[in-house]
């Protein structure tokens, strides 16, 4: 086995508040991208995974944030590739339309953190990152692409604070 490219990679997770029922013939349209903007992520160079509910080639029957909410949740090897796929592909026509089937959010809806390299983060780590970037605004635990923090600057915060890490989920 080879070692990995990077120590750690860049997750990250989008909530979306759906304006109408997933099966409404008004988020036909995004529906319809689903499929062939995960091929896209799969594909593009940097992605390491995403989440995909059990049976299913997609997180969107997944409702961890509420019944009318979906969410993304990925993994990839810099920041740079994950801003690469979101706003220089085939993805950018999906966010651009994104006020036709999603609510504007008043509070963060994204949130990015630093995981070490091979780790699949959870729904519920993952909800928890953003309910850290809400309360507390953006550290190197949880950030935003406006607000970035390096894999050093997360590595040294939670050297000099691991107090302010989430115990691991229980089983």
């Amino acid at each position: 086995m080879t070692a990995p490219r990077h120590a750690a990679h860049l997750a990250q997770l989008n909530v979306a508040t759906l304006r109408y029922p997933l099966d409404d013939p008004r988020v036909a349209p995004f529906v319809d991208m689903l499929d062939p903007v995960n091929a896209a992520a799969d594909g593009a160079p940097g992605f390491v995974w995403r989440l995909v509910e059990d049976g299913a080639a997609d997180a969107t029957g997944l409702r961890p944030a509420g019944e009318d909410v979906i969410v993304n949740l990925s993994v990839w090897e810099t920041q740079e590739a994950l801003w690469d796929f979101a706003y220089r592909s085939g993805h950018l026509e999906v966010m651009r339309r994104r006020r036709e089937w999603f609510a504007r959010h008043v509070e963060a809806h994204m949130v990015l953190w630093w995981v070490p390299a091979g780790h699949l983060p959870t729904v519920g780590e993952a909800m928890e990152r953003l309910a850290d970037l809400r309360a507390n605004g953006p550290s190197p635990r949880a950030f935003t692409f406006a607000s970035a923090y390096s894999e050093a600057e997360a590595e040294a915060y939670s050297e000099a604070a691991p107090h302010l890490q989430a115990a691991p989920p229980t089983v």
